[in-house]
């Protein structure tokens, strides 16, 4: 190892002598220097330590007069490793919990990222307390909050490599929390200091016969006021910690790309339920709405059309209508999705038919219908409620480029929905012959009319309808429409939107079939468009929170580099 990477063990010991034998022979492979910093032990851990010191020439004892706490202890450490000119400090809790022999690894990724504080990301056994593991989940929300980023994937973890220099620089500075809340703060603070910090997953056990020195009350309540204290530490912090965010934000992580906030929301419902995941999905949701700006700004813009146009026609204006609240019911919305799957929204209880809606879809005809959706409320709820009480196969026609992470999700968290699932590229004879095979068969098919594929038509023309939607032409795809022609089946509007705490499927007949005549065809396309986006602006007026297309929807997107 170069002379500018010298690295040592440092371990914080309480009242843990009787530990503290066997967490010395595990780490004697290293032949690493080891700092103990006996935090004011009781007679009996002195005495033994005492021993251990004289009998390990790689061990430096260092004692506090009296208990100061782990994170007094780890400052104390790392100053006593400073004056020996060590640049490096593998933080090894004394009660044998870590997997002390991923230590290489943790040193390796030390010396490839010298400047980075170097965490184990816990693997845990069936032997942690469940009271601590919901704990540390609620933690991990509020630390993605004060640092405006989801690259902290573990602050708890006691198992880390200091770098010495820049932690005991950001000490000198802050006064940070001396016991259980230190090592939440200090990963925080060295992040808002420019510090980053890499994870490496390892094993953690919790000893069945281990000293536990967490008191619930007083380090709870100790985390509670050290989290109120670093959220608005970032108030302040804002325009920084969102311009670094090119550096290290969660959309720019090949690993996370987006999926980490989701699969942890959906792991909270799984194991705590719809009331947990609501919780926490306000400071989630928070994060995003602050760090999402592209789409923050497309959904005030979304509220404020809605808003003039409630206005003009002398409407009242919803409650909650604001951005951060569009937000929120994507959040709650992304739920259903994976709830109505797993069978957790019934039928006539979260889910109800407004009036005519059900007389629309019930039908004794063989041939199947074509459902004509949009990205307003939730359809795909409808999808999973007719698959799941076997009235209808509803077969949905998506683009093979959208929603690849939302995809992916509902593949881990809901595998069924991949049923019946018509992925395609582009819509040409033979989607539509197999299209009219499933009709044929009495099965349904659903696509969206309100949303273009990620890349035009060949030639790099966007195959669109412009016609008027909320005040301003908008680009409808022509695709939609035209399949409708080529099926000649009945086509019903669908669209299911969150009302009186309930989804409530709304649908009506749009055209039995869908006629475009060689002669007039334009003109028959413009106005079948022209009434899908009246209905579409008619109910996204009655549930403006339901509007699902978080980007500017009056234009074409921009199309360089992609022909």
């Amino acid at each position: 190892m170069s002379l500018t990477f010298r690295p040592c063990i440092l371990i914080p010991c309480y009242n843990h002598g009787a530990m503290m034998p066997s967490v010395l022979q595990r780490l004697a492979p290293f032949a690493l220097p080891i700092i103990l910093v006996d935090d004011g032990s009781d007679a009996g851990t002195r005495q033994e330590l005492n021993r251990l010191a004289a009998d390990n020439a790689q061990l430096t004892l260092v004692r506090l007069t009296h208990n100061a706490g782990k994170g007094a202890a780890v400052i104390r450490g790392l100053k006593v490793c400073a004056g020996s000119g060590f640049t490096h400090a593998v933080q090894v809790d004394a009660d044998g919990q870590h997997a002390i022999e991923d230590i290489p690894k943790l040193l390796a990724l030390a010396a490839r990222h010298p400047q980075a504080l170097i965490s184990g990301k816990p693997v845990y056994d069936a032997s942690i307390p469940r009271a601590r593991l919901y704990g540390r989940w609620v933690t991990h929300v509020w630390v993605w909050i004060e640092t405006l980023s989801l690259q902290l994937k573990d602050s708890m973890c006691g198992f880390r490599v200091y770098p010495v220099a820049p932690t005991l620089q950001l000490a000198s500075r802050v006064s940070l929390g001396k016991r259980m809340d230190f090592d939440i703060e200090v990963m925080v603070r060295l992040y808002w200091q420019g510090t980053t910090s890499h994870f490496l997953p390892t094993r953690v056990t919790y000893p069945q016969d281990g000293v536990s020195h967490f008191d619930t009350l007083k380090d709870n309540l100790r985390i509670s006021w050290m989290h109120t204290r670093l959220f608005f530490g970032m108030l302040p912090r804002i325009p920084s910690l969102l311009r670094g965010r090119r550096r290290q934000h969660w959309a720019e992580q090949q690993e996370v790309k987006g999926l980490r906030g989701m699969r942890l929301m959906l792991r909270v419902w799984q194991w705590l339920g719809r009331r947990a995941f609501n919780a926490l999905l306000w400071p989630v949701i928070g994060v995003y709405w602050l760090t999402a700006r592209p789409a923050r700004r497309a959904s005030q813009e979304w509220i404020a059309r809605v808003s003039q146009t409630l206005a003009q026609r002398q409407q009242p204006t919803p409650a909650r209508l604001n951005s951060f609240f569009h937000f929120l019911r994507f959040g709650q919305a992304m739920l259903d999705k994976v709830a109505s799957w797993r069978g957790e929204l019934k039928l006539h209880q979260h889910v109800t038919f407004a009036p005519g809606a059900r007389e629309v879809l019930d039908s004794d005809a063989p041939q199947g219908k074509l459902l004509l959706a949009s990205h307003l409320g939730d359809v795909e709820v409808c999808r999973a409620l007719a698959q799941r009480e076997g009235h209808h196969t509803i077969n949905a026609l998506v683009f093979s480029d959208n929603a690849q992470r939302f995809k992916q999700i509902m593949q881990e968290m809901a595998p069924e929905a991949g049923l019946n699932l018509i992925s395609v590229t582009d819509i040409g004879p033979e989607t539509a012959i197999l299209l009219k095979e499933k009709l044929e068969r009495g099965e349904w098919i659903a696509i969206v009319g309100d949303r273009l594929a990620i890349n035009p038509q060949r030639g790099g023309e966007w195959r669109v309808v412009w016609s008027e939607f909320m005040g301003q032409p908008a680009p409808f795809p022509q695709g939609p429409f035209i399949l409708a022609a080529i099926l000649r089946c009945p086509v019903v509007l669908i669209y299911a939107l969150q009302q009186q705490q309930t989804l409530r499927i709304h649908c009506e007949p749009f055209a039995d079939p869908l006629i475009l005549p060689r002669e007039g065809r334009q003109q028959a396309l413009q106005q079948a468009v022209d009434r899908y986006a009246q209905r579409l602006e008619h109910y996204a007026l009655q549930s403006p929170l339901d509007w699902f297309n978080f980007f500017d929807f009056w234009r074409l997107p921009d199309t360089k580099g992609k022909e």
